[in-house]
């Protein structure tokens, strides 16, 4: 009987163990799986799903939508296809390609949305040189009594949707000597113009920059700022169904005309400036589009 009594304790300690082991191999098992949804879940969390944004507003799917794209599409950055002295710079609102030989930028060029014309920033009162820029940098100064003005290329009221955007639009590598009465009247017509068109559409492509036809242009200022002999500017409005790209071209002096008047082919200032304009379209349709110019679509 003895004997029987240990073998039967021994089996019964046998089998507890068994249990034991099986338990612990389910518990890592479920534990091990319980961590892959855990890391999924984590990478879902900064890609929005329509399931946790069905309490937003159309507005602000469009306002989340236009902001993605901002960072990922680039429409507006142009293609250099000259070679030309260049320091690019990112800024908040807008890119530049700073000229430190003409001390002008070659060009700036910026995506402006209907949710942006509608920011309350303040102007700022002086231009400031630009801090990125190698010294000696070109200062408020230099266009004092110049008979110039300090001509925006991107516009600060494009720019009133943010504090550090509406600063940095007034740093100097964002400005050329522009004829007064040209930046005061048709070349502000058409960056109003510009804004309708982005409250109209939702969402427009800019790029605009000085002219230089001379070799040796006129210069201004302490720190020898060239003077363009004009300035250009190419807009898309890149709707699917019917694109639109317009080129305007414009003489630095004094004009008031049509706005229509000024426009060009897109083909026709990249054949100007040596710069490839919305090169991200698909080739069929940047040929097309660039290649005539389009009736002015209107504001409403």
């Amino acid at each position: 009987m003895g004997r029987r009594r240990k073998k039967g304790n021994s089996g019964l300690k046998g089998f507890l163990l068994l249990i034991i082991i099986i338990a612990g191999a389910l518990y890592y098992y479920q534990k091990g799986e319980s961590k892959t949804p855990g890391n999924v879940s984590i990478e879902q969390q900064d890609i929005p799903s329509a399931a946790t944004n069905n309490s937003e507003s159309s507005d602000d799917k469009s306002s989340a939508s236009t902001s993605q794209s901002k960072y990922s599409s680039k429409l507006e950055i142009p293609v250099s296809i000259t070679k030309r002295d260049e320091i690019k710079l990112v800024r908040t609102g807008y890119t530049v390609s700073y000229n430190n030989t003409y001390k002008t930028p070659n060009w700036v060029a910026w995506e402006l949305t209907r949710q942006e014309t509608n920011g309350e920033e303040g102007r700022k009162k002086k231009f400031s040189p630009d801090p990125d820029l190698p010294e000696p940098r070109v200062e408020h100064y230099d266009y004092t009594n110049s008979g110039y003005d300090r001509g925006h290329m991107v516009p600060a009221a494009d720019m009133k949707w943010s504090e550090q955007a509406m600063e940095e639009s007034f740093y100097m590598s964002n400005v050329c000597p522009q004829n007064q009465k040209l930046n005061r009247d048709d070349w502000g017509d058409l960056e109003e113009t510009c804004r309708g068109w982005a409250r109209k559409y939702g969402t427009v492509y800019i790029a605009c920059g000085p002219i230089y036809d001379s070799k040796s242009p006129k210069r201004i200022g302490e720190h020898q700022v060239a003077v363009p002999d004009r300035f250009f500017k190419v807009v898309l409005i890149y709707n699917r169904k019917n694109p639109i790209a317009m080129g305007f071209l414009f003489e630095n002096k004094a004009h008031h005309q049509k706005l229509s008047n000024y426009m060009v082919p897109v083909d026709e200032v990249e054949e100007i400036t040596g710069l490839d304009f919305f090169s991200k379209l698909p080739d069929n349709v940047e040929n097309k589009i660039e290649a005539i110019v389009p009736e002015m679509p209107t504001t409403r």
